[in-house]
């Protein structure tokens, strides 16, 4: 079936074919223990289209016990052959894209084109760290001639996968990529609004020749699965993505069991245009920055620090570019598709109508929308707050929408007050045409990921991680397969 089959049977019938809907344990579908179901809405039309799994702890029992199976035979599969079959999962999701995208664009609204994105980079993922997986080596260790000392790389145990709902697919890859690389087995609870491609992806895996047991996927709310998931001892670590009071929960339950941890929380990244910048990149970046995937991304530019010589330029072509981007429904070819939720869209709403009523200027945007075409859907205008304060809360919080905080300095150490001035520190952009200008800026600014005269420039290859309440730990590039092993130190007498 072609994807513009796809879509039209789609919009024709209000449903997709063949989507999965049970767990995912031991290799093949698995029924909730308890029966229960829950449904999965399209953003786009604010409208249910499937239902999944509602799990409980129960099936997280039955995953995390086939992931231990799983375990014993995987991390004794040798390391050119754990290669292949990642090498061969990549293989199989670019023949299996357009449906995979099309899937990911109904389940998170997001636009078509950014879901094949995230596909694509997945697949780059599984092929990134099938490269590494037969040179996880240790080392050896000169401790003179009556011993001979060496180090064995090894992988950790059951892992654990928390993956959010702005980038289910490429999120869960960058887990389980380095997780399988390593010899690990995993357990996977997708968000209960996009549970589709983790199963999807969980299948092709078995396709792919992963022994079954290995990634178990199961789905549901955080509470019924997810809390389980992390509390359960024979998890030796947990990658988790979301919110920082989620995170700080997930936290609590890891510490009795002294179960290893990545965090990848908030953030609310500045972009820094100084005097002498290029004021068209700026405003491509920064449109960028904000409003792909309407602006539902963790590292989302989501402030703009701006200096003064260049604000009202800066500011009248943002406007300009907001109201041109066209916003609708994934699978209609517009530039900004749907928030995740009705819930969602509601939050962002009062963050903005707040903002309003405290007098903050709002040059563009600040509504919400639906999809010209079919009069539904849940959508909000690519939004603008001009000159804001360091204390103001639409600067201090994130939003986690198409929502931009524009602000104004004078010099370079208000500009590094202004940009260190959250709890946050994920990432920032430097946009400066003298190089001395950006390498300070680049040591001054706390964050994780710092891009020069661009925005979230590189990719699969760089490490990926925050600073300060924006979680710890780093994924992707090599850094991403330190959490899935542990060095072990052998010393023999001579």
């Amino acid at each position: 079936m072609t994807v513009d089959h796809r879509i039209s049977t789609y919009f024709e019938t209000g449903t997709l074919p063949n989507l999965p809907g049970d767990h995912f344990i031991n290799g093949g579908p698995a029924v909730a223990y308890a029966g229960e179901r829950m449904q999965s809405f399209d953003p786009g039309r604010g409208v249910a289209f499937a239902d999944f799994a509602a799990g409980d702890a129960a099936d997280i029992d039955r995953a995390v016990t086939s992931s231990e199976r799983g375990f014993a035979i995987w991390s004794a599969t040798p390391p050119a052959q754990r290669c292949a079959i990642l090498n061969a999962a990549a293989q199989l999701i670019r023949a299996e894209a357009e449906h995979l995208a099309v899937v990911e664009c109904l389940d998170s609204g997001k636009t078509l084109a950014e879901a094949r994105g995230d596909i694509a980079g997945s697949a780059r993922l599984f092929e990134y760290y099938a490269g590494a997986a037969d040179k996880l080596d240790g080392r050896s260790i000169n401790l003179g001639n009556d011993n001979a000392a060496f180090t064995l790389r090894e992988p950790v145990g059951v892992t654990a996968h928390i993956v959010p709902w702005n980038y289910p697919t490429s999120t869960l890859v960058r887990g389980i990529a380095p997780a399988l690389a390593a010899g690990c087995s995993a357990v996977v609870k997708p968000a209960e609004t996009t549970p589709f491609t983790a199963l999807m992806i969980a299948d092709l895996l078995i396709r792919a020749g992963l022994p079954a047991g290995v990634v178990n996927v199961v789905t549901g709310t955080g509470l019924a699965a997810g809390a389980p998931l992390v509390r359960d001892p024979r998890v030796r670590h947990v990658t988790f993505t979301g919110s920082v009071a989620t995170g700080v929960g997930v936290m609590q339950s890891v510490a009795p069991n002294v179960t290893g941890l990545t965090l990848e929380l908030g953030g609310k990244s500045p972009l820094l245009a100084f005097g002498d910048a290029d004021v068209d990149a700026v405003v491509e970046g920064a449109l960028w920055a904000i409003f792909s995937n309407a602006g539902q991304i963790c590292s989302a530019g989501s402030r703009l620090l701006v200096h003064r010589s260049l604000h009202a330029e800066v500011r009248d072509k943002l406007v300009l570019g907001a109201k041109a981007l066209r916003v609708g429904h994934g699978l209609r070819g517009p530039d900004m598709g749907a928030v995740n939720s009705s819930s969602h869209l509601a939050k962002i709403d009062d963050h903005v109508a707040c903002a309003r009523a405290r007098g903050v200027d709002i040059v563009t945007g600040g509504m919400s929308l639906v999809d010209q075409d079919s009069g539904d859907g849940w959508f909000y205008a690519p939004t603008i707050l001009d000159d804001l304060p360091a204390n103001d809360d639409a600067v201090l919080q994130e939003i986690f929408g198409p929502v931009l905080a524009v602000q104004v300095f004078d010099d370079e150490d208000e500009a590094v007050t202004l940009a260190n001035g959250t709890e946050f520190a994920l990432a920032a952009g430097i946009y400066t045409k003298d190089i001395s200008t950006a390498l300070r800026m680049a040591r001054r600014v706390d964050a994780g990921q710092v891009t020069v005269n661009d925005y979230w420039a590189g990719g699969i290859e760089l490490p990926f991680g925050g600073n300060r309440k924006s979680g710890f730990g780093r994924e992707k590039g090599l850094e991403g397969l330190d959490a899935y092993t542990r060095s072990k130190a052998v010393t023999l007498a001579v």
